[in-house]
Parts: C-alpha cells; structure tokens; sequence
C-alpha cells in the first residue's frame, strides 16, 4: 500500500464524516452487511447525550494512509467495570480498518498508550461501547446476516487481531432456535409439568405501566447477572436511557414477566429483527427511509431473544421454560418465523444446555479479545 500510516485523534466534524463513512468502503458489496443508522453512532458516543460517560471516558483514533482513512478505533475507560471487578482495562471498541496490519497495529498502539496512561493494564475488546451493548468480533456464521444489535465484520478482523498479538479473552455464542415435532412435545411435556407444581406466573410487558415493570425488570437483570463475566450493573440513568429507546420499538408481546404471586422473579426480551428493515435504509432516516422503515416493520419474521433473567432462588424451578414457551407462543400469535438466543458466554453452561434443549443450535460464534498493556 502506498504511503505510511498515521493515527490521529478525532477531532474536527470532517474527521467525523470520515468515521462515519469507512463502513461504507470497507463493506461495499457484502450482502450480510447492515448499515447501523447515522443517528445511533452518533448518539453512542456523544458523551452530552448517553449516560455511560458519567463514568467513563473515551477518545477516538483514525489510521489514514496516503491522505486516506484506512481505519478507526474507540479507547474505553469505564470505571464502573474496572471497579466492579477489580481491573484495569482499556477497552477498544468501533473497530474498523481496512485489510491494513500496519494500520491495525498502529490503532490498537494508540488505544493502548491511551491506557497506559492512565495506569491501565489490559487491552480487551471490541466493545461498542461496554459490555452491555453489542461487543465481540464475528467468528463462524460469515454466510447470513447478523440479527439486531449483535456484530458483523470481515473474517481478517480476525487475523489481524492475531497478528497484532491479541488472543481470546472469551468466545460467545447465538443460537438459531427451531422446533421441530420431537423437540416442540418434549418442552411441552416440560412446561406443563412445571405449571402443575409452580405458582409462578408469565404475562406481556404491560405499556400502560411500562415504568413499573421496567423497574421489575431492573430488579431481576442486576440479581441474575451480577456474576456474569464482565457484567455491570446499570445505573438509574442509564436503565432509563435504554428503556425510553427500547420502549419505541419493543414489540410488548415478546417481553415476558414471569411473577410468583405478584412478586418479579425472572423476564425474557424478546425484540424484533430490525435488521431485516435496516438492511433497506442506507443508514439514514430520511423521509423516504422512514415510509420503507413502516414498509419493512410489517414484515420482518425473526425476533431475537435478547435477554433472560431469573432470580437465583427460582433457577431451578423450571421458570426458563415457561418463560420460553410464553415468548414462542405470544412470537408465533404475532407472525414471528424465527428466533436467534444471544449472546451467551461459552462457559455459561446452564444457558447454553437450556438452548440446546428447547431446539437451539450454535449457528454464529463471537470472539473478545485480550492483550496485556506492556
């Protein structure tokens, strides 16, 4: 390639447009490939807007080569992960780049001297922006789209990642769930066993008390899933933050409540595949954009199963069941064809033996990286 690389801070709306459209060069012609809307990026990293930069910082890097930009990188401080467990990490997340090592080597150097500054010891990613947004490198699974909010990159992601000396930190799996005759009567047999010797209960998301049940469904994530590797717990703002945004588009039928006599114990979120819209959008909301967008909403057939959640005390109860059947059959009465379970830890046995039990099979697998700072 001609030219040397150089990394620079972004700092200028030119450098901006610049970040916002390598995508568009580096994917050009890829068929799986879904462009994010303009509008999202730029509110994911705003730091005015999006509560997780109360207590987090950030700098953006691009790599140009010849005048041109040839890649980007985010570095992430989130000082309630690194207190929550105990570490010291540098993320690096908004990762794209061109089949360039050197221009791969020379970003992930910047997120890194960023670090170290800042007495930082580990390199880890990619987040977009933490761990509880879309995170991780595609691994298997290049020959079909990816569903909502879940990651999608060129296979030499990966081996420039290796090149650069990053190795595997934690893979994660989704699973492609399909129910066929034997599968559908053996988990039917299950849930009607449970309802026999539970008085736990499931319903619907309730949108006319959609702030009571948010807060039930906060109570049940930072019980489920503080001892997830590498959850942390949201804050006030940040769960309102998120609510607000997923409330305009969540489909209440497919966000289960499960209640043991009024009591919250566990929820399953169901979100509609607005990948199969956004693929058709060019990455903008243009007014002719928003008539496709209520033109393809009518017609998307998946849903991906986001994310589940069950007190402790009720993990062993048979909740997951009934939880899934209510998901798959309000899914089914609404003309859901499919539904892709992620992301799970691949450690995370449990889960990913619930999955496989009720018809789910690894059909992607995802791959977070880790370096130590030198």
């Amino acid at each position: 390639m001609d030219g040397t690389v150089s990394v620079r801070k972004l700092i200028s709306k030119a450098d901006f447009r610049d970040f916002l459209a390598l995508p568009w060069k580096i994917y050009r012609g890829d068929p799986n490939w879904v462009p994010p809307l303009e509008s999202e990026i730029r509110e994911k990293v705003d730091r005015k807007k999006n509560p997780f930069y109360e207590h987090a910082e950030r700098e953006i890097f691009l790599a140009f080569r010849g005048g041109q930009v040839v890649g980007r990188a985010a570095a992430m401080l989130d000082h309630n992960h690194n207190s929550f467990h105990n570490e010291k990490v540098v993320f690096f997340g908004l990762y794209e780049s061109l089949n360039d090592l050197e221009a791969a080597r020379a970003l992930l150097e910047a997120v890194a001297d960023w670090g170290l500054g800042r007495g930082l010891t580990e390199l880890r990613g990619p987040v977009n922006i933490s761990l509880n947004d879309e995170c991780a490198f595609l691994l298997e699974g290049f020959d079909s789209p990816p569903a909502v909010m879940m990651p999608y990159n060129p296979p030499y992601y990966l081996e420039l990642m290796e090149k650069c000396g990053l190795v595997k930190a934690k893979d994660l799996y989704a699973f492609l769930i399909s129910r066929d005759h034997e599968t559908t009567q053996k988990v039917q047999g299950i849930v009607a066993s449970i309802r026999q010797n539970t008085t736990v209960t499931c319903r619907p998301f309730n949108m006319k008390k959609w702030a009571e049940d948010a807060e039930k469904v906060k109570a049940v994530y930072n019980n489920a899933w503080e001892r997830n590797w590498g959850f942390v717990p949201w804050t006030e703002k940040e769960m309102e933050h998120t609510v607000h945004k997923m409330v305009q588009m969540a489909d209440p039928s497919i966000v289960i409540l499960a209640e043991d006599k009024g009591r919250p114990v566990g929820f399953a979120f169901g979100f509609p595949n607005y990948n199969e819209v956004l693929r058709h959008l060019k990455g903008r909301l243009t007014p002719l954009a928003l008539l496709k967008f209520l033109y393809y909403k009518r017609k998307i057939q998946g849903m991906r199963a986001l994310v589940f959640g069950i007190l402790k005390d009720y993990r062993q109860s048979g909740v997951s069941y009934l939880l899934y059947d209510a998901l798959e059959r309000n899914g089914r009465a609404h003309g859901y064809k499919w539904c892709e379970s992620s992301w799970t830890l691949e450690d995370n046995e449990p889960i990913n033996r619930f999955n496989a039990s009720i018809g789910g099979k690894v059909y992607k697998k995802y791959r977070i990286y880790k370096k130590p700072l030198a």
